[in-house]
């Protein structure tokens, strides 16, 4: 069943004609919405955020568990770039997603999409019940987030290297409009090897971009183990194209927040770069131990674990 957002902190249920007589076409909320404690700067604290982080790892093994195989050890490792993001740094919500002033959120990385699904669920956005049709046939919640039925996805990502580039061209037309709106881009580090990507860099440098933010996931894999080339030194690369950049450890809430505060900061018309270096598969030691996470056949026998060690990560 489709869903329909509303001009309220929550996501609903769209029922049909039939639902309504049910009583199902009311306005249902789905689970849980987070409204944090904020500290006196106005910003949620790193505990709250901590806190998010674990619940987008839970929600994320909920619907990954039992399917055999899933893109599991980067949603667990995204966990904290996308706690600060949809929960402290963007103008983001469930009673914003179409509105013209909302920063704009792209999943370059398209089969990271099972981290995205954890993060609406943990807003309160998707069900329990929803997120276990992830991946199976004719479900809304494909491996590769795609718009139209899934509330907050922009783009479809699921051909690598064209975030960039799609991003820039958002950049760029809301700063023609004078849409004091941002763009936000979630990439790996394997899109780096893409040509498409370079060419979007030189544009966002040569147009003076600073609306635009680029998320580099550096977790030094690719589908066959290690990255197939060397991208080092990535951020002088960025740098020799007119960026601002600054290099964290992305599982790492108080330096993710420290990145998003500093890019905020800069007083000029650089695109901004946030590279974060990741570790594949954090929160559960299963997964992280693994030679090869990129996408990762789990046993029956091993979700279990799996579950366990992300309730009880910090």
């Amino acid at each position: 069943m489709p869903l329909a957002v509303f001009g309220s902190d929550h996501a609903c249920r769209a029922g049909s004609t039939e639902d309504d007589a049910r009583g199902l076409g009311v306005l249902q909320p789905l689970g849980r919405v987070y409204r944090v404690n904020r500290s006196e700067d106005g910003r949620r604290s790193e505990a709250e955020l901590e806190r998010i982080a674990r619940e987008i790892r839970v929600k994320s093994v909920l619907a990954a568990r039992g399917k055999g195989q899933a893109y599991i050890g980067q949603a667990l490792q995204s966990a904290e770039l996308l706690s600060c993001l949809f929960f402290d740094e963007l103008r983001w919500g469930p009673d914003l997603v179409d509105d013209d002033s909302r920063d704009r959120f792209l999943l370059s990385v398209g089969h990271y999409a099972l981290a995205f699904y954890g993060m609406l669920a943990a807003r309160g956005m998707l069900t329990d019940e929803q997120l276990g049709g992830y991946g199976q046939d004719g479900n809304m919640l494909t491996l590769g987030a795609e718009p139209g039925l899934v509330p907050g996805v922009e783009f479809a990502g699921g051909s690598l290297g064209q975030g960039l580039g799609v991003a820039s061209g958002l950049a760029w037309g809301l700063s023609y409009r004078k849409n004091t709106a941002r763009v936000f881009n979630y990439m790996s580090d394997g899109e780096i090897q893409e040509g498409s990507t370079w060419e979007a860099a030189m544009f966002a440098g040569d147009r003076g971009l600073s609306n635009l933010t680029t998320i580099v996931d550096v977790n030094r894999t690719q589908a066959d183990g290690k990255l197939v080339l060397e991208i080092e030194p990535l951020a002088k690369k960025f740098e020799s194209f007119g960026w601002w950049t600054t290099e964290v450890d992305g599982n790492d809430i108080r330096e993710v927040l420290g990145a998003f505060a500093e890019a905020r900061r800069v007083d000029d018309d650089r695109p901004r770069a946030v590279i974060a270096h990741t570790r594949l598969g954090h929160g559960s030691p299963t997964i992280q131990g693994r030679p090869n996470a990129h996408f990762v056949r789990v046993g029956a026998d091993e979700w279990d674990a799996v579950a366990n060690e992300v309730e009880e990560s910090e």
